[in-house]
């Protein structure tokens, strides 16, 4: 039989407990010991269902299509970063777990020390213990606690375990880990990666850390610093501004993997149809520094939005939507993104061409999202971020989309952090929780074993490899030359 076909397996581990994903982490020594397999499947109970299904899983690997990874020599070299601040352990601490802390009482002062490079790394855990119960069971946190255990062999972050994770920090940040961490250790094919500080990175990994062109500051602002700048156009008129967007797509749309925007964080993603003639004067009072009321600013970011959303199309690629839940703390309107589904369906209506990604599954609106897939056929829905704000949402999202939307339209991990240790993590939570809906559907008669194991490489890898064209743009960066 098809479905009793056997799948290998490296190791076999007794379960951790309170760690959650424990039952499927490889065992390994303290520090990252070469030769090292990364996290495993294991026994995951008396079902043959699922251990079949847990093995395909964690033999399958990712395309990960979300990430906003600094390159490896920028961390090697110790840049400065708005997210990269102390170089040791607390950073891989930090990415939106340091809001978790604050969330849970931590004042913003001893968040600052936590990653202030004047604190000396083993006097950071007095910062954060009070807390760390609090938070250690979250999805950001368990992501954290399962990187910490396979790179640097700590069962639990204590006190007494600080040195351990500093000596591990340092022994792991070497030469090449970036891809011992994502290749080797999460099973990561290739990252997709939206650059926060530049539309588009030149990366020294374009093959691996395959980038996203951001239109986000071509539209929102407009940024005349960080978009206009390096094209060298003098910009002028709303024309003149085309051509400044014309630029980035002439130079790197080819490139890219898709185009990406992050403006559901500053307003609504209910983009109107706005022509250019009507754009223009408003274009001209944001040259001249003049003040624009709600209304023009609307209307200039909408006129921009739909302009770049046609050279993304004509380009083809896909355009990245944030939607759902922010980032951060003390600010997040839900008016907004309780909206978020509806103007999705209106942009999907009001370009059909337009291959549309919705990212983060919008949650915690994600019920709507599945009706999305189901109904419009260039409307596709992206987990990343998922497994680490709600895992358990995360994987009950995926089990109703199975059985209610084309399965080619669903792509089930994307890490979504600047720095590389807990994506790791983040991608064993993303295997187990796949492995659990997958083996619930077929324990509760919903699919076939045959099924659920035929379906596993396409949505961990195979839909993105052909959403984003992967395998044609790897040809064209094998041998790039990038500055050229």
């Amino acid at each position: 039989m098809k479905g009793k076909r056997a799948i290998s397996r490296r190791s076999t581990l007794k379960g951790m407990g309170a760690l959650g994903a424990a039952a499927f982490l490889g065992a390994r020594g303290a520090g990252g010991e070469e030769g090292a397999v990364g996290p495993q499947a294991s026994d995951v109970g008396t079902s043959d269902v699922r251990k079949q299904i847990f093995e395909k899983v964690f033999a399958t690997t990712f395309v990960d299509t979300h990430e906003h990874l600094i390159d490896e020599e920028e961390r090697l070299r110790g840049t400065k970063h708005p997210f990269v601040k102390s170089d040791d352990w607390s950073e891989v601490f930090m990415n939106y777990l340091g809001d978790e802390m604050c969330v849970a009482g931590m004042p913003d002062e001893d968040n600052e020390k936590f990653t202030s490079p004047k604190v000396d790394p083993l006097d950071k855990w007095r910062l954060l213990e009070p807390y760390w119960l609090a938070i250690k069971n979250t999805g950001y946190g368990q992501a954290i606690r399962i990187a910490v255990k396979e790179l640097y062999g700590v069962e639990e972050v204590s006190s007494k375990t600080v040195r351990q994770i500093q000596a591990g920090y340092e022994k792991v940040r070497r030469p090449g880990f970036y891809k011992r961490i994502l290749r080797d250790l999460a099973k990561i094919e290739s990252c997709q990666v939206n650059y926060i500080d530049n539309p588009f990175k030149e990366s020294s990994m374009p093959t691996f850390l395959m980038q996203d062109l951001c239109i986000w500051r071509m539209f929102e602002g407009p940024d005349f610093e960080q978009c206009g700048k390096r094209p060298g156009i003098k910009v002028g008129c709303l024309a003149d501004w085309h051509k400044v967007i014309d630029w980035w797509f002439e130079k790197y749309g080819k490139y890219a993997m898709g185009v990406k925007s992050l403006s559901a964080y500053s307003r609504k993603i209910d983009y109107a149809e706005v022509d250019a003639e009507k754009a223009m004067p408003i274009f001209k009072k944001k040259l001249d520094e003049e003040p624009l009321s709600p209304e023009e600013k609307k209307s200039l970011e909408d006129h921009l939005f739909w302009y770049s959303v046609k050279k993304a199309t004509e380009s083809e690629l896909p355009v990245k939507l944030h939607t759902g839940y922010h980032a951060g703390r003390g600010y997040m309107p839900l008016s907004w993104i309780q909206d978020n589904p509806g103007s999705a369906t209106d942009l999907c209506m009001m370009s059909p061409e337009t291959k549309f990604v919705f990212m983060h599954i919008c949650y915690p609106y994600y019920e709507e999202m599945v009706t999305i897939a189901k109904h419009y056929p260039n409307a596709y829905i992206d987990m990343c971020w998922a497994w680490l704000m709600n895992p358990v949402a995360a994987k009950d999202f995926l089990k109703k989309y199975l059985v209610t939307a084309p399965a080619n339209k669903v792509l089930t991990f994307g890490g979504d952090y600047v720095v590389v240790e807990p994506v790791l993590g983040h991608a064993t939570m993303a295997r187990r929780g796949i492995g659990l809906a997958l083996s619930e559907l077929v324990e509760e008669g919903w699919l076939s074993l045959d099924d659920a194991l035929e379906v596993t490489e396409p949505i961990m890898h195979g839909n993105a490899r052909r959403l984003f064209n992967i395998e044609k743009k790897t040809e064209l960066l094998k041998n790039i030359k990038w500055g050229g």
